[in-house]
């Protein structure tokens, strides 16, 4: 099974619909409207694209996507 880092995790969180698919098209298209100079997010679309199209929707299914952040975090 494909196995994802913490911030490939909460990016998915974000643009999770429920689906492997529905993930993919969103993740699509935000990429087009990042700014250039962001690189490392660029990268993190790319890499979380990469892997999900390679997973199974029954692969996808046995994920748990939960954001993993503190509350602290948003002071």
């Amino acid at each position: 099974m494909t196995t994802f880092n913490l911030e490939e995790i909460n990016l998915m969180c974000i643009y999770d619909t429920g689906s492997r698919n529905g993930l993919l098209t969103e993740l699509e298209k935000v990429l087009p409207l990042l700014a250039e100079d962001d690189v490392e997010l660029i990268q993190l679309v790319q890499t979380v694209l990469a892997k999900v199209q390679q997973m199974s929707d029954l692969e996808y299914g046995q994920l748990i996507l939960i954001p993993d952040f503190k509350t602290e975090d948003w002071d």
